[in-house]
């Protein structure tokens, strides 16, 4: 079922295509916003053999700090609301609020910090960063392509899109509930905009 699931995400990754415009040296270094409302933070596991549901938070903030001369001196920082989980079945969603999993009303926030990001092609970068959830942190390596980077047609700001994959197991957060019928292994997936913030917005 593992292979099952990584040559559907191969295909779905594929499927949205990389834009040749993907040089981020073309765009000027400084702060990008995610564009919440053009970001996808999702998780993906095995259901017992049956199905791979995918999940997600609706309620998140972050960005990168770019040096666009030199992507391995940028940085990224992300909050994630875990009480905003959602499943699209709240039962579960509850569940999932619970001690059992992300305890919410202990830890109502995870956060992602990178602590390094390495290119490893063209338009493709590994960026390793700790995630913490519960007050546990985790080094997880986020693998991300550009699949654009230009100026927005719309908003007329520089802009970015990424889209990332990780693999990362459950238990190292304590979450071991119903191992082994639903795998240890989760696979946290990050599709985005980010937008240049402008100077003037005072943030």
């Amino acid at each position: 079922m593992k292979c099952l699931v990584c040559r559907a995400l191969a295909i779905i990754l594929l499927g949205l295509g990389v834009n040749a415009y993907a040089d981020l040296s073309d765009l000027p270094s400084g702060e990008y916003r995610l564009d919440t409302g053009h970001t996808y933070i999702s998780f993906i596991f095995d259901h017992y053999g049956f199905s791979t549901p995918i999940s997600g938070f609706k309620t998140f903030d972050g960005g990168l700090i770019l040096d666009s001369e030199d992507p391995g001196n940028s940085s990224v920082d992300v909050v994630i609301d875990t009480t905003s989980v959602d499943t699209r079945v709240a039962r579960l969603d509850g569940r999932l609020n619970g001690e059992e999993f992300f305890d919410t009303e202990k830890f109502p926030e995870a956060t992602f910090k990178s602590t390094s990001i390495v290119r490893t092609g063209d338009d493709t970068f590994d960026v390793v960063g700790d995630l913490t959830i519960k007050d546990i942190t985790v080094s997880v390596t986020l693998a991300t392509t550009i699949r654009q980077a230009s100026l927005h047609p719309r908003r007329k700001v520089p802009a970015i899109g990424i889209v990332g994959e990780a693999t990362v197991s459950r238990s190292a957060w304590g979450m071991t509930v119903d191992l082994p019928g639903v795998p240890d292994e989760v696979i946290i997936q990050v599709t985005s905009e980010l937008l240049q913030l402008a100077e003037d917005s005072g943030r």
